[in-house]
C-alpha cells in the first residue's frame, strides 16, 4: 500500500469513529431559598424592587411561573431538602413536637437530604442560612450531610444578631456544630453570604460542590441597612392599589401571566389607599421601604456569590435555582400572635434598627400580586413561588415554561444533574422513595412528562392540582372549591357546583394521597394534643 493510500485509509477510519470526549464535568449546584417572599417581589416577576442579579439570571435562564412550595416555612424546607412531602419527612406541621411520626417536628431517619444524597457522588456540601427543620444539635445541618454550615437554626430572629425583644425564647446561630455569637456590625443577610463565599472557596479544584443558600430575607422582623432603605424612600407613595395594578400589568407584559388574567380584588380587610390618613400612609411606606431593602440586599449577596464563581472559573459550570418557601406573610407582631414582650418595639418606625415589626396583610397583598390569600393557605397566594433556574451550560436561556412543578422535584433534579443515585438505605435505615420528577429536561427544553397530580396540606388546608384544575379547601370550613387555572389563575370563579363529578374524582385522588403521605386531619391532630 502506498503512503497516499495509507493516509486515505486512516482518514476514513477516524472519520467513522466517534470522537473521544473527556468525561463530562459534574456541575456545581446552588439552591437559593428566600423566606416569606411574595410571588411578585422580584423584578423578573413584576416588582419595582431592584433585583438585577435575579433578573439577569432569569433573562439568560428559565422562569417557571407555576412552581409550587408547601405554603409554610418548616414544611417547605423539609420537603425541598428531602424530595418527599413534608409529612413523609417528619415535619407535617411546624417544628412542634408531637407524638405522631409524620408530625414529630424534625427530619426523620427515613429520609435523606440533598447533601446526604450528593456526598457519595463526590460533592462537597455547604449550607448557609435558616435551617428550621430540627433544633436539637443532633439534627443540625452538619449531622444531615453538610460539610460546613453557618446560620440560624431557628425560624426568625433579629437581623442584627441580638434579639432583646424575646428574652424567653432561645434562638441559636451556629457555625458548623458550635453556637456562634455575632460580633458588632453583624447583619444576617451579609453574614450568611460571607460564609457561603468562604465555603465554596474552600472546595478542592477538581471537586464539585452543592450549596444550600437559605436567606432569612425578607421574613419579619423588618430590618435593613440604611443605605438600602434610602433607595426606596418615596417608592411606595402611590399606595397598594396602584402598585398592585402596575405589577399586574408588568407580569402580563412579561408573559408570567396570561393576557386574559384577572387581578384578584384587594383583600376585603384592607381599606382603599385613598381612605387612609397621612400618618397611616407614611407608616406603610416606611415598612415597604425596609421590606424592599431586604430583598435588594439579598440580591446584592446573590451577586457576590456569582462573582466568587467567576473568580474560581466555575461560573459556566454552575446551576443556580431560586425560589421562595411560601407566599407573602400576613402575620403581624404585637397583636397577640407573638410574644407580648415585643409589643412596644412593634410600634417603632421600621427603619429604626431597634424595631421588631412586620408589614402584615397590607404589604402581603401587594407582594402576592395577582393572587389572594397568603402563607399558610393552599390557594395560589400561599403556594405559588417565583422560580428561576440558571446555568450557562445546562439551562436553555430566555424561556418561560408554564408547566406546573413542585419542590419535591428539586431533589430528583439535583441528583440528575450530578449523575447521582437516590439511596434505598442510609445509615442502616430504609429510605422512603423520592416523590419528584427531574426538571433537567425542562432546563434543556426537551420532552418532560411532569406530574399526574400535585398535592398540598398544611394545618387542615388542602389542595390537589390535576392538569389545569385545582381543588382547594380552607380549614375549618373544609368545603371543596374548584378552579380552572388555565382561565382563572387567581382562583376567582369557583366551579365546584358546575363540576360535581370532577370534584368527587379529585377529592378521591387527594384522599388516597393523604393516606399514603401520612396526613392526619388537623382537627384530630390538635385534639390529640389538647390544643
Amino acid at each position: 500500500m502506498t503512503l497516499k493510500l495509507l493516509i486515505a485509509f486512516l482518514a476514513l477510519t477516524f472519520a467513522f469513529c466517534p470522537a473521544l470526549q473527556p468525561p463530562e464535568k459534574k456541575p456545581n449546584i446552588i439552591l437559593i431559598l428566600a423566606d416569606d417572599m411574595g410571588y411578585s417581589d422580584i423584578g423578573c416577576f413584576g416588582s419595582e424592587i431592584q433585583t438585577p442579579n435575579l433578573n439577569e439570571m432569569a433573562k439568560n435562564g428559565l422562569r417557571m411561573p407555576q412552581f409550587y412550595n408547601a405554603s409554610r416555612c418548616c414544611p417547605t424546607r423539609a420537603s425541598l431538602l428531602t424530595g418527599l412531602f413534608q409529612h413523609q419527612a417528619g415535619v407535617g406541621d411546624m417544628v412542634n413536637t408531637r407524638q405522631q411520626p409524620a408530625y414529630q417536628g424534625y427530619l426523620n431517619q427515613h429520609c435523606v437530604t440533598i447533601a446526604e444524597a450528593l456526598k457519595p457522588a463526590g460533592y462537597k456540601t455547604y449550607m448557609a442560612g435558616k435551617w428550621h427543620v430540627g433544633t436539637k444539635p443532633e439534627g443540625w445541618p452538619v449531622k444531615r450531610g453538610f460539610d460546613r454550615y453557618f446560620g440560624l437554626i431557628d425560624g426568625a430572629s433579629s437581623y442584627f444578631g441580638k434579639d432583646p425583644y424575646r428574652p424567653n425564647q432561645k434562638l441559636t446561630i451556629a457555625l458548623d456544630d458550635q453556637e456562634y455569637t455575632p460580633e458588632k456590625g453583624y447583619y444576617a443577610t451579609n453574614a450568611f453570604a460571607d460564609h457561603a463565599v468562604e465555603f465554596i472557596g474552600q472546595t478542592p479544584k477538581d471537586q464539585p460542590f452543592f450549596l444550600y443558600m437559605a436567606f432569612t430575607a425578607p421574613h419579619w422582623p423588618l430590618h435593613a441597612l440604611p443605605e438600602d432603605i434610602a433607595k426606596y424612600r418615596g417608592a411606595y407613595q402611590k399606595g397598594w392599589d396602584k402598585l398592585r395594578e402596575e405589577r399586574f400589568q408588568r407580569m402580563k407584559a412579561m408573559g408570567i401571566l396570561a393576557k386574559n388574567s384577572s387581578l384578584s380584588p384587594r383583600d376585603a380587610s384592607i381599606p382603599a389607599w385613598d381612605s387612609l390618613s397621612e400618618a397611616e400612609k407614611k407608616d406603610w411606606e416606611d415598612k415597604m421601604a425596609v421590606y424592599a431593602a431586604m430583598i435588594d440586599r439579598m440580591d446584592q449577596n446573590i451577586g457576590r456569590i456569582r462573582q466568587k464563581l467567576k473568580e474560581m472559573g466555575q461560573d459556566q459550570n454552575t446551576v443556580i435555582l431560586f425560589l421562595s418557601d411560601n407566599g407573602a406573610s400576613h402575620e403581624n407582631i404585637g397583636t397577640g400572635n407573638f410574644l407580648p414582650t415585643i409589643y412596644e418595639s412593634s410600634k417603632k418606625p421600621s427603619s429604626d434598627p431597634t424595631s421588631f415589626t412586620a408589614y402584615g396583610k397590607r404589604g402581603a397583598n401587594l407582594s402576592n400580586t395577582p393572587f389572594r390569600q397568603y402563607k399558610h393557605w393552599e390557594y395560589e397566594g400561599g403556594t405559588a413561588t417565583p422560580f428561576v433556574a440558571y446555568g450557562p451550560s445546562i439551562v436553555k436561556p430566555g424561556k418561560i415554561d408554564q408547566r406546573p412543578a413542585h419542590i419535591v422535584d428539586v431533589m430528583t433534579t439535583c441528583l440528575d444533574l450530578a449523575g447521582a443515585t437516590y439511596p434505598k438505605t442510609h445509615k442502616g435505615n430504609t429510605i422512603t422513595p423520592a416523590e419528584g420528577v427531574s426538571l433537567v429536561p425542562v432546563f434543556r427544553g426537551t420532552t418532560w412528562k411532569g406530574h399526574d397530580a400535585l398535592y398540598f396540606e398544611h394545618e387542615g388546608n388542602r389542595a390537589v392540582r390535576q392538569g389545569d384544575w385545582k381543588l382547594v379547601s380552607e380549614f375549618p370550613s373544609n368545603q371543596w372549591e374548584l378552579y380552572n387555572l388555565k382561565t382563572d389563575r387567581t382562583e376567582l370563579q369557583d366551579l365546584s357546583a358546575k363540576e360535581p363529578q370532577r370534584v368527587k374524582a379529585m377529592a378521591t385522588l387527594y384522599d388516597v394521597w393523604a393516606k399514603r403521605a401520612g396526613v392526619i386531619p388537623f382537627a384530630e391532630l390538635t385534639r390529640a394534643k389538647g390544643e
